[in-house]
């Protein structure tokens, strides 16, 4: 088993490139999935967090309000780092048993991680490289805008909350530039896919 990480910004189309290489044999762990489990009614994650926020970031059901915790976060960066202190640790420690499920395995596992670079190291997760979906911020925004829905204040905002764009690519191994149609996309994936089976087989070998 090898293990790379993938990463981009917000808008960047990094789920798309991340269901691609599903398609094409990949093992996906994907980290906003567990930041979600962590902070899942009972779970110590949600705890904290209602300890931190106050309750009034729960819903009726006990589950998080969402919408309501990200306008705090998104408006207050030392709210932000209170809350990643919070769900980071809990994602690492998920994620290092999944990896450790997976170890004997024979296959490429994808560690879809949204911060990796915000987060800190890369090498606190143990990935035989990098790859960075990159885009133009303008036309992560107008996909935010158009294809979620989403404020465009919002959007704006919470594409400046993560690093920029050279911070990120500083970071790759391998880069996906996404401007252009799906089946572009899927090409590069295509390629990218021959540079992660390049790596499994330089650590077999």
């Amino acid at each position: 088993m090898i293990a790379v990480a993938l990463t981009g910004g917000i808008g960047s189309g990094k789920s798309t490139v991340g269901s691609l290489l599903v398609e094409r044999g990949a093992v996906l762990i994907d980290a906003d999935r567990i930041a979600r489990e962590v902070v899942e009614p009972g779970t110590e994650g949600l705890e904290r967090v209602v300890e931190r926020f106050g309750s009034g970031i729960l819903l009726d059901d006990g589950n998080l309000d969402r919408p309501q915790l990200a306008s705090i976060v998104f408006a207050d960066e030392a709210a932000r780092a209170d809350l990643n202190a919070i769900v980071h640790p809990a994602v690492g420690r998920r994620v290092a048993e999944r990896l450790a499920e997976l170890a004997s395995a024979d296959v490429i596992v994808v560690l879809d991680i949204p911060l990796l670079v915000e987060g800190g190291p890369r090498d606190r997760y143990p990935v035989a490289g990098v790859l960075v979906i990159d885009c133009p911020v303008g036309d992560a925004i107008e996909r935010l805008v158009a294809g979620r829905g989403m404020d465009r204040a919002d959007a704006e905002r919470r594409a400046a909350a993560q690093a920029s764009r050279p911070e990120r690519v500083a970071q790759a191994d391998f880069v996906i530039l996404n401007v252009g149609t799906l089946d572009e996309l899927a090409l590069m994936t295509d390629r990218a896919w021959a540079w992660m089976s390049g790596l499994k087989e330089s650590v077999a070998g």
